[in-house]
């Protein structure tokens, strides 16, 4: 799964003060604050289903529902208040969402990838084991360790999420926006826009 990263921007902003971008991949969960505010500006295109906010998601109402519904032990929600310049916001609910569930269960001897370790002090995983897709990919997982998870994030590269067939096909079916997907089996070295 991908996230849309062309078309013209939302003009979303994100008020927080200690807020949930200073948490780690895995735990929106454990924000503890005021709500976190989202500005809509109203002169430009209202936010996908899904939008990318630091380590999370800024989803709406109707992905949360297919996301609660596929996979419900996999996710983190946050609610948030969403406000427009000037008015009153008249749309759906909006939510930070985390995928909290990682799974190390890429099967490294049939996979093609690149493997490392993170050398830059700055970085979460410094280190620490990494996934390079910066080449030709094939993604190949050990069945037995992903078992029933219809979506979970790669450990040693926590912004890649693996997702089955039932999760795109559901959010296909709801006709939600903001997500790409792509045949792990056969990543591309520049994601092709599908939608």
């Amino acid at each position: 799964m991908r996230l849309y990263r062309k078309g013209n921007p939302s003009g979303l902003e994100i008020t927080e003060e200690d807020g949930p971008s200073l948490l780690k991949p895995g735990h929106l969960s454990d924000f503890v604050g005021p709500t976190p505010r989202a500005t809509f500006n109203s002169r430009r295109r209202r936010p996908w289903d899904c939008e990318p906010w630091y380590w999370f998601w800024l989803i709406s109402d109707r992905a949360k529902t297919v996301f609660e519904a596929i996979d419900p032990e996999a996710f983190s929600f946050l609610a948030c208040e969403v406000q427009v310049p000037g008015g009153v916001w008249d749309g759906p609910r909006y939510w930070f969402c985390d995928v909290r569930r990682s799974l190390d269960a890429l099967d490294e001897e049939r996979s093609r990838l690149s493997i490392g370790i993170r050398d830059d002090p700055g970085s979460l995983l410094f280190g620490q084991k990494v996934y390079d897709f910066c080449d030709d990919v094939e993604l190949v997982f050990k069945d037995e360790l992903v078992g029933n998870a219809h979506i979970f994030r790669m450990a040693y590269t926590l912004r890649c999420f693996i997702c089955d067939q039932a999760l795109k096909d559901v959010w296909r079916s709801a006709g939600l926006r903001g997500m790409l997907f792509e045949d792990a089996s056969d990543l591309p070295l520049i994601p092709r826009r599908r939608s």
